[in-house]
Parts: structure tokens; C-alpha cells; sequence
């Protein structure tokens, strides 16, 4: 629902910004005031093209902005809400470049049209953004059928069956090329399977190779560092114990110095220890040249897997399990192809009930919709209107099986057409507005979507002018209703009235838009009468009108 609009600089608008409300909105003025205005800035909102044309003369833009409520899980993804209401700008410079926004981010124009179904939809002489769309026909056709759940059905049967269909077109697919690799993949088992890697061996055994072409240089300096360590005469270890000794006697005598002597314990501990670690590791090396043998074959071995099969050996081990597993793949295919065609065939036949069954709703709610659309274009002026709604035969998809179509005959003899073919911008508004009326019960929204309706009274007069207020004013029980009109008789339904007005101010043509209060909506009704001299007479039948409207 539409809360507020801006405008700054667009066409004659200097800025103006205007609150609207839930119920029938009506925008009234003087031919050539501007009232589509609103209409067209609306349209920006919702994503229509924008042009340099639309900026004021001599300003460096133009902007429009718009507050709506809207029930944030209707948002598609890219745009949110903030408490349950959303800011749509837009920005269109003088050199014919825009900008969009949607909760102050940047977003694409396109992006503002999805949001837009969500908002609601304009109908007038250049803007039926929903209205020639398929889906939104078969979207309404389901609400007069009621056909939410039979709907609900079908989309999830449909999803089962695409997803279990795919699956098996990806394995008939791939089935015969995975056959021609299932030699390869065994060799490729088998060449691995045959070394048996194991995570980590190589570095360990680099390490071994160094150490086994090495050997008299690390027997030579484990050596000298063993003597120097523990085993000559001036060795580190005798040093210490000398040390110690001679702190002990100090000790006795200056218990003082226990302090050094207690430091000193640890590392005569730690020299121990290392001598004992350089002499075992002295104990094991030992030359050995087919042992060195047996290291180079293995990282050789090992080598040749990492350069065909991974840079390392996890890799490789990586590798393996993932060929294991298309092997066993390729081993179960048959079965599982079996298995997936027993399971598309009982989808698709669920599938084909559920569709069968919104199917068979749609066609029979089609003629009734058909019928209660005409007595509606009926009453708006289009007696002689043929409505057809068309569903026929479509490939399957998550909608179900139907093309849905309506068709429109405004005048006798002529063939039904679809809904975009026909010219004139006041029949298609009143279209609309009988479809709208006609859905308007089955619609349960807790935040009503803004319905804008320009040109509706294009044609009419009379007691058919009446009907399109009453209708007006039934539709917006349920939605919010923006309708620009010059008639009276319309405007006496309205539950917020706005005069829009042009007028010269500091060498410019300004257009004002301003809500009327009871009684200037008063005079303006009687001046839509009676011309720009409002009489007595056209006062009183103003608020006839009105009272009218209220019954």
C-alpha cells in the first residue's frame, strides 16, 4: 500500500508530497493539471523507463520517491523491508541517465518491476504492467477458482517429477561415456592400489634418503659433538659435575648459594639426557646401501603417482576414493536407472492427477469468470463486450498444464482478441476494473496492494459512471484504489479527495496536489458540475452525490 508519494522537479512539479490512505483515492482537477502526474511518477516507482524529458526545465534532476507498506515475504531476493515498510526512489538526470533505489541500496529498474507485483499494478492508456501478463491471468483465474491448495499440489508434484526426471536424463546421459572410462578408472585403481601410498610417507622418507646418503658425515659430527658433550676428559658433563661439586662445599659453609646450585641441577640433567639421545642415535646409524635402494624405488614410485594423479600424495589417495566411487557408480547405474524410471513414472502420473484436477477447476471457473466479467462491462459502458478466458493445452510446468488467455471482444462481430491488442486505454481500465471487482472477494491480504486506475471514465457517462464509482469503491474495500477522474459522479465514492492544480508562480507553471477537506470536496464536485462557476444548485447536487456514494 502506497503511504507516501514525493516529487521533485519532474514535468511541472517543483516538489510536492502527498500522503495517501487505505480506501478509494480520488485525484481531480482541471484538464491539463497534471493529475496523471501521479500516475506516471507511480510508474517510475514500479520500474518504467525513464527520459530526460521528465526533469524540469532547467533543473539538474528529477526524483521520486515512494513509502509503501508491504508484507516483507512478498519482497523477492535483493530488496527488504524495514517495519514493515519500503522506500522506492528514483533519480532520472538531464542528461536522460537514472538511478534506482529500494531501501536506500542501488538496485536495478528490473528489480523494481518484481518488486512492483508485490505492490500492486497500474491501468491506464500506456502502463498494464500485469494485466497482459500470462501469469497474472492464471493467477487470477486460480483466485476465482479458489484453486490455492489444487495449485499448491501441482507445483510440488511438479518439482518431485523435474528433479527424479533430471536425475535420470543426466544418467542416460553420461551412462555410455562412464562405460568407456570404466577401463581406465580400473587401470587407475589398480596402478594406485599396487604402490598403496600412505598420507605423509613421502617427507618421511626424503628424510630417510637424506640421512642414508649421509652417513659417515653424521656418524663424524654426532661424534665430535657426543665427545665435547659427555665423553672427553673437559667434556660439558665433566665441567658441570666439577662445578657442582665445588658449589655443594660452598654450600655447606654459605647456604646462600643453594639458589645457583638448584639452577645448575636441571642442565647437568639435560646434558645427561642429550649424551644419552647421541648415543643411541649414534648406535643406529649404519650404512646401508640397499636399504638406500629400497627408499629411491619407493619415493620414485611415488613420484610417478603425484605427476599423474595429484600434486601430493593426498591427492592422489583423493583421487583414488573418487574413482573408487564413480566405479561403484558406473557398477550400480542399471539399477539405479531402473529404479528412477519406476519413480518418474509414479510421478509423473501424480503429477498428471494434480494438473488434471487444477485443470479441470480452471475450466470450469473460466466460464463462470467469462460471465460475471461481462455483466461487469455490462454495467461499466461495454454492453456489447464479449469476454473469452482461453485455457488450453501448455507443456507441463510447476503452473500445471494449462496456457491461460483472456480475450476480448468490445464490439459485436469482431473476434475475441487477447487483452494487449485492444487500443483503447479507458476500455482497458474498465477491463481491469471489472476483473479486479470480480477476484476482489477471494482476496484476504492484510496489507493492501495499490490498484491505479487512469482514464478508467474515458467513454462514460451517466448511470454508467455511477457503476464504475460503486465498483471502484467496492474494489478498494479490499485494496488500495488510486483513481484519476473528471466525472462526479465518480468522484462522490471516493474516501480521500485530491485536487491537482497548475498555476503560474515567480514566472513558472507549478502544479499543487492537495487533500480536500469535506467541504472543499464539496465545491470541488460541484465545480466538476458546473464548471468553473460553481452554483447553488450544483453545491446541492454535489452532496447529493455524495450521500448518494454513502448508501
Amino acid at each position: 500500500m502506497l503511504v507516501e508519494l514525493t516529487v521533485e522537479n519532474y514535468a511541472v512539479v517543483e516538489k510536492v508530497r502527498v500522503r495517501f490512505h487505505r480506501g478509494l483515492n480520488l485525484l481531480t482537477g482541471e484538464t491539463g493539471s497534471g493529475k496523471s502526474i501521479v500516475v506516471d511518477a507511480l510508474a517510475l516507482l514500479f520500474g518504467a523507463r525513464a527520459a530526460a524529458e521528465m526533469v524540469r526545465t532547467g533543473a539538474d534532476r528529477a526524483r521520486i520517491a515512494g513509502i509503501f507498506e508491504i508484507d516483507p515475504a512478498k519482497l523477492p531476493e535483493g530488496a527488504e523491508a524495514e517495519d514493515g515498510e519500503l522506500i522506492l526512489e528514483r533519480e532520472i538526470l538531464a542528461n536522460g541517465k537514472s538511478r534506482a533505489f529500494a531501501g536506500g541500496r542501488p538496485v536495478t529498474a528490473a528489480l523494481l518491476r518484481e518488486i512492483a507485483d508485490s505492490l500492486g499494478d497500474i491501468h491506464g492508456q500506456h502502463d498494464q504492467q500485469q494485466l497482459f501478463n500470462p501469469a497474472t491471468q492464471r493467477e487470477m483465474l486460480d483466485a476465482f477458482a479458489v484453486a490455492g491448495e489444487l495449485a499448491s499440489e501441482t507445483r510440488a508434484a511438479f518439482e518431485r517429477w523435474h528433479v527424479a526426471s533430471d536425475e535420470l536424463a543426466e544418467l542416460e546421459r553420461t551412462s555410455q561415456e562412464k562405460l568407456r572410462q570404466a577401463d581406465l578408472w580400473k587401470f587407475q585403481v589398480q596402478e594406485i592400489e599396487a604402490v598403496a601410498p600412505e598420507t605423509g610417507e613421502d617427507a618421511e622418507l626424503e628424510n630417510e634418503r637424506r640421512v642414508l646418503r649421509n652417513v659417515v658425515r653424521l656418524e663424524e659430527a654426532a661424534s665430535a659433538a657426543y665427545a665435547a658433550l659427555y665423553e672427553d676428559p673437559a667434556s660439558a658433563a665433566a665441567q658441570l659435575r666439577s662445578v657442582v661439586k665445588r658449589l655443594e662445599e660452598i654450600a655447606r659453609i654459605d647456604e646462600s648459594v643453594r639458589d645457583v646450585l638448584a639452577t645448575l641441577e636441571p642442565a647437568a640433567i639435560g646434558v645427561d639426557e642429550a649424551s644419552h639421545a647421541l648415543r643411541h642415535y649414534l648406535g643406529k646409524l649404519e650404512a646401508d646401501p640397499r636399504r638406500l635402494e629400497e627408499v629411491e624405488a619407493r619415493l620414485a614410485a611415488l613420484e610417478k603417482l603425484k605427476r599423474k594423479y595429484g600434486a601430493t600424495l593426498e591427492d592422489v589417495i583423493a583421487f583414488l576414493a573418487d574413482v573408487r566411487a564413480q566405479l561403484a557408480a558406473v557398477e550400480t547405474s542399471g539399477e539405479r536407472q531402473e529404479s528412477l524410471r519406476k519413480e518418474v513414472r509414479a510421478l509423473s502420473a501424480a503429477y498428471e492427477s494434480a494438473a488434471g484436477s487444477l485443470s479441470a477447476r480452471r475450466k470450469e471457473a473460466a466460464k463462470k469468470l467469462a460471465k460475471r466479467v461481462e455483466a461487469e462491462l455490462a454495467a461499466l459502458a461495454m454492453e456489447r463486450s464479449r469476454v473469452e478466458i482461453r485455457v488450453s493445452p501448455a507443456e507441463w510446468s510447476a503452473a500445471g498444464t494449462d496456457a491461460v488467455e483472456f480475450l476480448l471482444s468490445p464490439n459485436v462481430g469482431e473476434e475475441p482478441k487477447p487483452l494487449e491488442k485492444i487500443a483503447s486505454g479507458g476500455e482497458l481500465s474498465r477491463v481491469a476494473l471489472a476483473l479486479k471487482t470480480c477476484t476482489a472477494s477471494v482476496s484476504h491480504a492484510a496489507i493492501p496492494q495499490t490498484l491505479v486506475f487512469d482514464e478508467i471514465d474515458a467513454g462514460v457517462g451517466g448511470g454508467a459512471a455511477e457503476a464504475v464509482g460503486r465498483r471502484l469503491k467496492k474494489l478498494a474495500a479490499a485494496s488500495q484504489v488510486l483513481c484519476v477522474t473528471h466525472l462526479a459522479q465518480i468522484a462522490g465514492f471516493g474516501d480521500h479527495h485530491y485536487f491537482v492544480e497548475k498555476h503560474a508562480e515567480r514566472g513558472r507553471t507549478v502544479t499543487t496536489i492537495t487533500e480536500l477537506s469535506p467541504g472543499a470536496r464539496t465545491r470541488e464536485i460541484g465545480r466538476m458540475l458546473s464548471g468553473e462557476r460553481v452554483t447553488p444548485e450544483a453545491l446541492r447536487h454535489a452532496e447529493q452525490l455524495m450521500k448518494l456514494a454513502a448508501e
